[in-house]
Parts: structure tokens; C-alpha cells; sequence
């Protein structure tokens, strides 16, 4: 799973560009900057890191199931945990 970060904790300001954000060409590592808000590509997060972070009784983790997305929400940063290219393609049938 690729990771997406975007630092902040207001979740209207992340809901509002939350769609440009999945759409940036991202290079691991490489950081930008949207609407005020930093967004950086963390690069590829284990299976487990989900499992983990879920866990975690501060964390707060949302779903777009349609997309295939998740979404984690601690402290002040979103990470956007997008699934990899053969996860897209099951989505997608």
C-alpha cells in the first residue's frame, strides 16, 4: 500500500481536498504543498501497518470502500493508505 500524508488536523480542510491530493503524481518521498497544507508520498506501508495503527485507540480509520481506500487520521496528520496496483484491479472487476 502507498502511503499519503497530509498534515493537518482539520478534517474539513482534508475532506475539501482530499481528491486533489489522491490525484497528485507523487514520487516516494517527495513533498508538496495544497492548498496551505503539506502532502507528502511516505511510500509503501507493510499490511501490517494498518493492523497496527487500528488498533490504536487515538487512531480514527475511515473507508471510501468504492475507491479501496483508507484512511487514517492521528495527532495532526491524515495518511491516505492507497491500495497497490493488483488491489486496483480486483476493485475494479
Amino acid at each position: 500500500m502507498r502511503c499519503i500524508s497530509v498534515y493537518t488536523d482539520n478534517f474539513e480542510q482534508f475532506s475539501d481536498m482530499f481528491d486533489e491530493v489522491i490525484k497528485l503524481e507523487l514520487a516516494e518521498n517527495d513533498e508538496r504543498e495544497v492548498e496551505g497544507i503539506v502532502v507528502s508520498d511516505s511510500g509503501d506501508v507493510p499490511e501490517h501497518y494498518l493492523e497496527r495503527m487500528s488498533a490504536k485507540p487515538e487512531v480514527v480509520v475511515m473507508k471510501d470502500k468504492k475507491k479501496g481506500i483508507t484512511i487514517l487520521q492521528h495527532g495532526k496528520v491524515f495518511e491516505i493508505l492507497l491500495p497497490g496496483e493488483e488491489a486496483l484491479a480486483e476493485t475494479s472487476n
